[in-house]
């Protein structure tokens, strides 16, 4: 296997506090050697073995790439007009969605595929080397299969969410597309998918009805996850710590059982603050999830409707100026809080034996993220050891 140092990096985060200082694991000064996929060593870089070829980060810092937990980037169509009218004073409604799912389906597969991949280069550019996505705008049986093949083509990370609104098809009959989510479509999607979801909200799906769903997956093989506490105080974050949920998502409106649930559970607590920037809502309490002890990922949302960002640092400069994280937890909730959020410990961190993902900024500390929002730090990024932009 080839080999690559880089070395010379002005500060670099491992997220493993054995490596270095802190909870990131911070190590100044550092090298990281990368061996074929993965890591191979990490240390200063006086100490740094030989290899095949070298990189000068000059000083720069390094990051794990950022692990985008939760994102919608299989659809066709364009939101503008419903978000010019928000931004005017209209308040986002759940039922926006039916715009996606009506230009998603009248697309060809080639144009998802091609939006999907668009959109999937914006992200590695800002320094993303793992992200989720999921169905939800197609809520046909074909529709939902198709987005899922189409997903699953780019990433592993793949998630069922025909229960993302109920179908307009069946708009006066909202128990029968439970049954279709429960069966027949389930049955055509879960060899596509890794994760079952559900808009667990009002408007969406209600706490029995997301039971349903989200057992039916289980019983199928896919582990849930949850859209959870966006819109309003509601059922869904117990009930995804109850079925052992990945990760409840969004956990805006939270009451105190809530967060004891999360606390004592293995959910982790995904927040979303381009949902909140993109349609003025409340922020999450990151600060009060972190002092109970939750563990806290964060993640873009990326969807055409309510947080139409693919930007990691974006999020993490929200999260840190208006939900109460430090720098230090932001960074660690981009990376190895999603990887987290995804079952996963071969990504998120730079420690020898973890896929070499990582990230190279243009600054001297990953506080920069949030120090310098909206300026494009990420200048060089590597996804599975390989140099990709």
């Amino acid at each position: 296997m080839a080999s690559t140092l880089i070395h010379s990096i002005g500060s670099l985060v491992t997220n493993d506090p054995a490596l270095g200082q802190g909870p990131l694991g911070l190590v100044e000064d550092a090298a990281v050697l990368v061996e074929g996929e993965h890591i191979a060593w990490v240390g200063p870089s006086g100490r740094a073995p030989q290899a095949d070829s070298a990189y000068d980060a000059r000083g720069r810092a390094v990051i794990p790439g950022f692990v985008d937990s939760h994102s919608h980037l299989v659809f066709a169509g364009d939101r503008t007009q419903e978000f010019a009218a928000r931004m005017s004073g209209q308040p986002y409604k759940a039922g926006g969605i039916r715009t996606t799912v009506a230009a998603t389906r009248a697309a060809s597969d080639e144009e998802l595929a091609a939006n999907l991949a668009r959109h999937l280069r914006e992200a590695l550019r800002q320094g993303t080397t793992t992200f989720e996505t999921k169905s939800g705008y197609g809520l046909t049986v074909e529709d939902e299969a198709r987005a899922l093949r189409i997903a699953a083509a780019q990433t592993s990370e793949v998630t069922y969410l025909g229960a993302h609104i109920v179908s307009p098809d069946h708009a006066d009959d909202p128990a029968a597309y439970v049954d279709l989510v429960t069966g027949d479509m389930l049955d055509a999607c879960a060899p596509h998918a890794r994760w079952i979801d559900v808009f667990c909200e009002k408007g969406a799906f209600d706490g029995d009805q997301a039971r349903a769903i989200l057992t039916a997956g289980k019983a199928k093989g896919l582990i849930p996850r949850i859209h959870a506490n966006q819109l309003s105080y509601g059922p869904g974050v117990q009930l995804g710590v109850e079925l052992d949920a990945a990760s409840a998502d969004h956990c805006t409106h939270l009451t105190d059982a809530d967060v004891d649930a999360l606390a004592s559970g293995n959910t982790v607590a995904t927040l979303l603050p381009g949902a909140e920037f993109s349609t003025r809502a409340q922020w999450p309490d990151a600060r009060r999830l972190l002092d109970a002890g939750v563990t806290v990922a964060l993640s873009t949302d990326c969807n055409p409707g309510s947080s139409f960002t693919s930007s990691m640092p974006f999020c993490i400069a929200l999260a840190v100026r208006d939900m109460g994280m430090t720098p230090d937890e932001a960074i660690w909730s981009a990376t190895a809080g999603g990887a987290q959020a995804l079952r996963r410990t071969d990504i998120g961190r730079l420690a020898p034996g973890a896929r070499a993902d990582l990230a190279l900024l243009d600054a001297p500390s990953h506080v920069h993220l949030a120090y310098r929002p909206g300026v494009p730090l990420v200048d060089a990024v590597w996804r599975n050891g390989v140099l990709v932009g």
